[in-house]
């Protein structure tokens, strides 16, 4: 397990990816700094106490310390072989490699440097040392202790470099050494040691004079500033440098070779740059402790649709560890998915690279795999980067690997690259879209905040429509600087249609154009599977199924699979869940123009099998929810179509709560396209499943768009069927009035028709909504016809369900007893026919019977078999009402802490799906303090009963 702690920088630990900054108040961080001060030795707690504290302790701070050291051991908990943090006598001890201390680390790399018996080892160890350093020491930490201890490690890091630019200048690299010595007696301009080296470097490149100068400079301000001379060694350095001394003469070239060249290839960093905070700590993963003692070739693949990002984050990356890679950094577009030009072919980037590296073109071999070979020798052994941007495939980078583990890989690609990963042991890295934050931050840089700050409604717009893509944002933005005086609601307008939102994203420039993006990975399919990325721009919903895929294709199943695995690889679309795959919104709509360049016919017969999937599946599924409801027949499934059948209620509730985004758009689709039946028979599977779950306004929407397509149909059957179905969910919602009208024009039509059982059923549901207005005689009337009516017909479900809410008006009524038969006769007959979910509606209302008649202990017994079989359903509704009506006994019993439980829990559904009873169940929660036994309910509702 790869364990790092970084001191010399900000505070933070690695420990498989845990950064110390997770550890939650920077106090925990402080303390753990504290201890790797130390690590490996004990630390007194009161010595503890004074590093983080000082003279500011918090009152308890024993308390606190005890405190900050058991979260500090819960994070570590990962790393618990390497690191553990143990209570000895008195104070604390850290057990840890001192390896993995950057602090410790640096000194023993500086302490080896001072021993090594040759010039190249000591600047190979003092450049890592160094290169351990990443920025301020025990950053944010301000105590006197921390103070103190930051200055001392800064003055050894100073020493460090100053011992590596003596080495460097015994090698004769002074003319190399100007730029960054410079540059450091400005920072430290009364350290002679400092100006000693300048001065050698000056004269050694020919500028005696300026060295002069410089030590009459340094002499001037030592003495007006600390009233002293120069000391010895800098009067002797000035006197050789007079003298021309020979002992000052750079070392023999004799016959050293030519230097060998440092590569610095890499392109200027992206100017604008935000987020990718998880992306970019993966990479910095490479340059831990364990990337050094790789076995092999470090290489991370970067990959992602077009226009995410990735050569941004790569580049971003580079220029910010620069110093990680002292041999220098190549690079090389590969321009694998390029809308002009051929891919480069490996053999022209080695040829590229081994110019790069100093090769000799004399000595540079004709035979590619030659030239390769030659490539890997000139990498063995250096710390460098290699950038591969853009590739089309492994077979392009393959050629373009070193074969030293010291060398470091980033590849940039649409492609997925599996084979690199296979072969090569590449660790993929997919890119997501901005987070919204993000993407707002991204176009603030762009305009300024001021700009972002005055128009956020129209922001927010804009970067809805880029849905996160940072190529789109960046479009847009160049867009608005381009026209200053424009408003943002302008473009926020073009984007608003989506058939033309792409013509919005395009500047005239064909590298700065999302169409020409996009069809540079579209021209890279095969026939194949640029057919199934057309028809899955046109499917409705945000994600797709691997069975609806098949049906939509016409394919068989595992040949749809391998198609969407290859749209995958090529990061056109993504797997959002097992089985389940979407598309970016820009590249949806990017698939749907090509899809609409197709012959119509085509399209329009795919968008038909999945619509026919759909609807069969959910026709099935409905069924496994609520078996004891009355089907509706459907026409046979297109030739192709292959529905899924869920086995049982469970996976049928699984099934509609995956699909149920994709079914809303299926809806749309099917009106959207004329299929006015596919979209009300839709409509019609769709109500048990937002009965169960509670998503009324989702009900109230399609039973209106099932209704308008009812009416375009003609058919007086399927309107009053929608009617009924809005009457029920206007109920749920306690819209009573819309309910009853809804219900009472379906009972007019339903008799035109001469439909009984619809004419029962929907006298049930004006029952209900009687019910819930208080009106107990008439719904106690409207329940009576729709028993007769059942009886007639021989609808024993319905008889049923008519005895539980005749039962219910009888109690409604004070007529407990009577209401006791009924509803027994209720949970009989549904225990004959089987329908368990009817027969928890009947055991709730003998429990609320029994509650009346002061039979307590009956009632919990009712309303607990109620619960046990409701639950089995998912019926979140009647879930909430039995909660009530249990919780109402155990308060009216004096169980005033069960009937808060019970409440609570009941409210907590409630809130989910909004619930009408929300308020009513508060104030019942508020007045557990002053009353024994809260308000009764008004009526119910007997759940889904009423489809």
């Amino acid at each position: 397990m790869t364990v790092k702690f970084g001191l010399l920088g900000a505070t933070e630990a690695r420990i498989d990816g845990l950064l110390v900054e997770d550890l939650g108040h920077p106090r925990q961080r402080h303390v753990l700094a504290a201890l790797l001060v130390d690590a490996n030795c004990p630390v007194p707690t009161k010595q503890l106490i004074d590093r983080v504290w000082a003279d500011r302790p918090p009152q308890r701070a024993l308390g606190t310390l005890y405190s900050c050291i058991s979260r500090l051991r819960r994070a570590l908990a990962p790393a618990s072989r390497d690191v553990c943090i143990a209570r000895q006598a008195g104070g604390y001890l850290l057990t840890v490699d001192a390896s993995a201390v950057d602090l410790h680390h640096f000194r023993r790399l500086v302490a080896q440097a001072g021993a090594a018996p040759r010039d190249e080892q000591a600047v190979d160890l003092l450049e890592r040392a160094l290169g351990l350093w990443r920025g301020e020491a025990f950053a944010a930490a301000d105590t006197p202790w921390f103070n103190a201890l930051r200055a001392v490690a800064h003055q050894e890091r100073l020493a460090a470099e100053l011992d590596l630019a003596d080495v460097r200048l015994r090698r004769g690299e002074h003319a190399r050494l100007l730029p960054e010595l410079s540059a450091r007696a400005q920072q430290h301009p009364l350290d002679e040691r400092v100006a000693g080296q300048l001065m050698t470097a000056l004269y050694r490149s020919g500028r005696a004079a300026e060295a002069l100068n410089l030590y009459q400079a340094v002499r001037r301000r030592l003495a007006e500033e600390l009233g002293t001379d120069p000391g010895p060694a800098l009067q002797q350095l000035h006197q050789q440098v007079l003298t021309a001394a020979p002992a000052l003469a750079a070392p023999a070239t004799r016959s050293t070779p030519s230097p060998i060249p440092v590569p610095r290839q890499l392109p200027a960093p992206p100017a604008l740059f935000t987020g990718r905070t998880r992306e970019l700590g993966l990479l910095d993963s490479l340059l831990g402790p364990s990337a050094g003692q790789a076995q092999s070739v470090v290489i991370f693949a970067i990959g992602g649709v077009g226009g995410i990002g990735k050569t941004w984050l790569a580049l971003h990356w580079a220029h910010e560890n620069l110093e990680c890679f002292p041999d220098g950094q190549l690079y090389v577009n590969l321009r694998g998915f390029t809308p002009l030009g051929e891919p480069v072919q490996p053999q022209t980037a080695v040829r590229g690279f081994l110019d790069a590296l100093g090769a000799d073109p004399a000595t540079v071999p004709a035979d590619p795999d030659a030239q390769a070979a030659l490539y890997r020798s000139l990498t063995a052994g250096k710390r460098l980067l290699i950038v591969l941007d853009n590739a089309r495939d492994t077979a392009q980078v393959a050629p373009l690997l070193p074969g030293s583990p010291t060398c470091t890989v980033v590849v940039t690609s649409r492609s997925r690259l599996a084979g690199l990963a296979v072969a090569h042991g590449a660790r993929p890295l997919t890119l997501d879209t901005l987070t919204d934050t993000e993407a707002r931050h991204l176009l603030a840089q762009y305009l300024g905040t001021g700009r972002v700050a005055a128009e956020p409604d129209d922001v927010t717009a804009v970067l809805e429509h880029c849905a996160g893509l940072p190529l789109a944002i960046s479009i847009l933005a160049a867009r608005a600087i381009m026209s200053p005086d424009a408003r943002l609601a302008e473009l926020a307008a073009e984007l608003h249609e989506e058939q033309t939102r792409l013509d919005a994203l395009y500047t005239g420039d064909l590298t700065a154009d999302l169409r020409t993006v996009f069809a540079s990975s579209y021209r890279a399919l095969d026939p194949d599977a640029a057919r199934t990325f057309r028809l899955l721009g046109l499917a409705p919903g945000p994600d797709i199924s691997l069975p609806a895929t098949a049906c939509l294709i016409s394919l068989p199943v595992p040949q749809a699979r391998a198609l969407l695995r290859g749209l995958e690889a090529a990061h056109l679309i993504q797997e959002s869940g097992a089985g389940r795959y979407r598309m970016h919104d820009l590249v949806r709509l990017y698939a749907a123009e090509r899809a609409r360049e197709e012959p119509a016919e085509s399209s329009g017969e795919a968008l038909l099998r999945l619509l026919d999937f759909y609807l069969h599946s959910a026709h099935a599924a409905t069924g496994r929810l609520d078996p004891h409801r009355d089907r509706i027949h459907l026409t046979a499934a297109r030739h192709g179509v292959t529905p899924q059948d869920p086995a049982d209620h469970g996976a049928a509730l699984a099934w509609f709560m995956a699909e149920h985004s994709v079914l809303l758009s299926a809806v749309d689709l099917a009106v959207s396209t004329r299929y006015d039946t596919h979209a009300w028979q839709l409509a019609w599977a769709l109500e048990t499943f937002f009965d169960y779950r509670g998503h009324w306004h989702d009900w109230a929407a399609v039973q209106h768009t099932a209704l308008d397509a009812a009416r375009r149909l003609g058919d007086r059957s399927r309107q009053a069927g929608s009617h009924r179905s809005l009457g029920s969910v206007y109920t749920q919602m306690g819209l009573l009035d819309d309910g009853h009208a809804h219900f009472s024009r379906a009972l007019e039509l339903y008799g035109r028709l001469g439909d009984r059982v619809s004419q029962a059923h929907t006298h049930r549901g004006l029952g209900w909504v009687c019910d819930r207005k208080g009106l107990s005689r008439e719904a106690l009337d409207h329940n009576e016809q729709a028993l007769a009516h059942y009886r007639q017909t021989g609808h024993r479900t319905g008889q049923a369900r008519s005895l539980n809410n005749a039962g219910w008006m009888h109690i409604m009524l004070s007529d407990y007893r009577r209401a006791l038969d009924y509803c027994a006769q209720a949970v009989a007959l549904n225990q004959e026919i089987g329908d368990r979910h009817g027969e928890a509606g009947a055991w709730d209302s003998l429990g609320y019977a029994h509650h009346h008649l002061v039979e307590y202990a009956d009632a919990v017994r009712c309303y607990q078999q109620a619960l046990n079989l409701d639950r089995e359903f998912g019926d979140r509704y009647g879930e909430t009402e039995i909660l009530g009506h249990l919780g109402d006994t155990h308060a009216a019993a004096g169980d005033l802490d069960a009937a808060r439980v019970v409440w609570s829990r009941a409210l907590d559904v409630a809130d989910e799906i909004g619930h009408p009873s929300i308020d009513e169940l508060r104030a019942k929660l508020g007045a557990l303090p002053r009353a024994d036994l809260p308000t009764e309910r008004g009526g119910r509702k007997p759940g889904p009963q009423l489809l």
